[in-house]
């Protein structure tokens, strides 16, 4: 485009041999990168911006992107050895009390004993979309137990689960037998509060077999607490018909949030996992979203969804 500012998608197509569809997504990627920008002229033709500002745009995303991760690891592990310094399994001044568990068979066993023991409310949060068959099948009996002896059970799951035919139906059978279950674009932690007492939490949210931590105590309690109740009060109760509450500007929640985190510069597989769904699935969310724009590019989508309140102000 450099060499031929005047060619369009047939020409380019042509050229390097490549059907119009993958042409288009390739230009949604350099518009994406801020290396194409519409014409002052027409806003709906694009040019590439020049050799020179196209390289300094490059480097400069991704030593943003080097400095986030930076930033999220420091801050991560300052809130950590924040926390492990205020509170030791002995029990600090306030009570609060964390116990490791590093093996599977640990956070079994654990996950067991304080299901046996939990009288009165278990708060859930399971992230990642589709949940593993065998998880279900081994969750069965101790969530029928709860129920049996009367618990009362909130369970958080992604939207994507209505997606999913063997989560859609254990959440259907929670529902029926006595639980109560709610869907969210995405989820913030796995997460399980038994009482009001005693939380368990992975040590790292993308790696389960990194192991576990049980917090218990009412200061770090009483927060998870909260930050269940938030997230329950503004997701959706599941519904056997499977449909999704749309808002005021006809948007899913999962909509919604698919806009954010793509608008946020997160690339479409980032995107996808954060809302537990496959890339094509979002892939194919977000064409529907452009076409209902009217929008030919991202960078158009994006600027037709702020104009219309779909996105946050930045």
């Amino acid at each position: 485009m450099l060499d031929e500012p005047d060619w369009g998608v047939a020409e380019i197509g042509a050229h390097v041999g490549l059907p119009d569809a993958e042409v288009h997504a390739a230009l949604d990627r350099l518009t994406e990168l801020r290396l194409l920008r519409p014409k002052f002229a027409d806003s709906s033709i694009l040019r590439p911006v020049g050799l020179d500002v196209g390289v300094q745009l490059l480097l400069a995303r991704r030593e943003a992107e080097v400095r986030r991760v930076q930033e999220e690891f420091a801050a991560g592990r300052a809130a950590v050895l924040e926390l492990m310094e205020s509170r030791s399994p002995t029990g600090g001044g306030d009570g609060d009390r964390y116990e490791e568990l590093t093996s599977i068979e640990q956070i079994q066993d654990r996950l067991e004993s304080l299901t046996h023991s939990c009288t009165d409310r278990l708060l859930s949060f399971h992230p990642g979309g589709a949940q593993p068959r065998a998880q279900l099948e081994a969750s069965r009996h101790l969530d029928e137990a709860l129920l049996d002896r009367g618990v009362t059970m909130r369970t958080l799951y992604q939207d994507s689960v209505r997606n999913d035919q063997d989560t859609f139906r254990y959440a259907q059978w929670l529902t029926e037998s006595g639980g109560q279950v709610r869907t969210a674009p995405v989820l913030p932690i796995r997460m399980v509060l038994f009482d009001g007492t005693a939380a368990l939490l992975p040590v790292d949210p993308d790696n389960s077999a990194a192991g576990a931590v049980q917090f218990s105590g009412p200061g770090i309690i009483s927060a998870l607490a909260a930050l269940h109740d938030e997230v329950w009060r503004r997701a959706a109760p599941f519904g056997t018909d499977g449909d999704r509450e749309r808002d005021e500007e006809g948007l899913t929640g999962q909509e919604r949030e698919l806009l954010r985190l793509l608008g946020q510069g997160l690339t479409d597989e980032v995107a996808a996992r954060q809302l537990g769904i496959g890339v094509r699935t979002g892939r194919r969310m977000m064409s529907s979203l452009m076409s209902r724009l009217g929008a030919r590019s991202r960078f158009e989508a994006g600027i037709l969804a702020e104009r219309r309140g779909w996105l946050p102000p930045t």
